[in-house]
């Protein structure tokens, strides 16, 4: 039963839950409380028990998905349920009961409460330390899918130019109106830049698409409220919401995570100061878990990806809701995207790929 309604969380169901992860508690009593939640309705949920043990969880987080919130496919519910299951030490926090249905579209999700050790990144400033930490997090989730065999076996495959082409369509929508929308503040040089993105850099996707090295399940979205790190000292990193678009690549280039990650959440100076040292951990951690990526090739990766950001912003203009609303968060992606467009010289790495 997919859970919509924060009313369907019973003591049955929430004890139910708990058996089916070989944990025998019996809840008497289940109080919700209601958290912020984007795409979602979250719920903090405390169970009491009918007999007092400590050593069963004393609170979990549930995540509801469903009615006006069902934008998304059951990628989140395989993350968390069946993709790395079978990774030991996943980077990701446990989930206790998860369940997908297709008409009408909606998922929950009952996951562990980190809140006590750990929160989410938006208030802490970015830094090489914690950069590194997501770069060895992302490596132990990349390489579990690293080989085409493995993706096979979760129905997730190289892109084609079908894949690729949807991706880069739907972000074209965005090109006139971010023009139009910056209009003569909008250096002539960088709207140039942007026109040559979506002229050349979807031939040097699928051209890069020829050799399968690098390519793997990527998150897709490692903002800083995806990111839960501890708060206080050192520890492990854990990354949530993995909910792609239907239009988003599922399977597409690890260095892409790495690309979103530092051109359009850190600073530029910070990025321009610690992004190779990051990739060089990656790669280094990569190397660890028996998988070999050259550095050139990497670092060409890294190259094509980050130009993804460029087209990320130009995606904040699809809707006309977006356009002025959202656009603090977009006008500063472009910027920093575009920085990192001259700083990698990825006009170079574009035409190289594509003639």
């Amino acid at each position: 039963m997919v859970i919509t309604d924060i009313e369907q969380v019973t003591t049955t169901w929430l004890t139910q839950a708990l058996q089916r992860n070989n944990l025998s508690g019996e809840v008497s009593a289940v109080h919700a409380e209601h958290l912020h939640g984007t795409w979602s309705k979250m719920y903090r949920v405390r169970p009491t028990y009918s007999e007092p043990n400590p050593h069963l969880p004393q609170s979990f987080l549930l995540k509801i998905c469903s009615g006006e919130h069902a934008v998304f496919g059951p990628s989140e519910v395989y993350y968390y349920t069946a993709d790395y299951t079978d990774l030991p030490d996943a980077p990701i926090p446990k989930c206790y009961d998860g369940v997908y249905q297709d008409d009408p579209r909606a998922y929950h999700l009952l996951v562990e409460d980190l809140s006590a050790t750990h929160q989410d990144t938006w208030n802490m400033p970015p830094s090489l330390e914690r950069g590194l930490a997501v770069a060895e997090a992302l490596a132990r989730l990349h390489a579990h899918f690293w080989e085409a065999e493995r993706m096979a076996a979760i129905g997730e495959k190289i892109p084609g130019e079908g894949e690729i082409g949807r991706y880069v369509d739907h972000n074209k929508q965005g090109l006139q109106p971010i023009i139009d929308t910056l209009g003569d503040s909008l250096d002539p040089e960088w709207r140039q830049v942007l026109l040559d993105v979506f002229e050349y850099h979807p031939a040097a996707m699928l051209a890069r698409t020829k050799n399968p090295t690098g390519f793997t399940v990527v998150h897709g979205d490692v903002n800083p409220g995806n990111t839960l790190a501890p708060i206080e000292g050192d520890g492990r990193i854990y990354l949530i919401d993995r909910q792609p678009f239907d239009w988003s690549l599922t399977c597409w280039l690890g260095t892409a995570d790495l690309a979103y990650m530092m051109v359009e959440w850190w600073g530029t100076e910070m990025r321009r100061e610690h992004e190779f040292t990051v990739l060089r951990h990656y790669q280094a951690c990569l190397d660890k878990l028996g998988i070999d990526y050259p550095w050139e090739l990497l670092l060409n990766d890294y190259r094509l990806t980050a130009v993804q950001s460029l087209q990320g912003a130009v995606e904040w203009c699809v809707l006309e809701a977006d356009r002025e609303r959202m656009r603090w968060v977009w006008e500063p992606k472009l910027h920093k995207a575009m920085a990192a467009y001259h700083d990698l010289n990825c006009a170079e790495i574009l035409h190289r790929k594509t003639h």
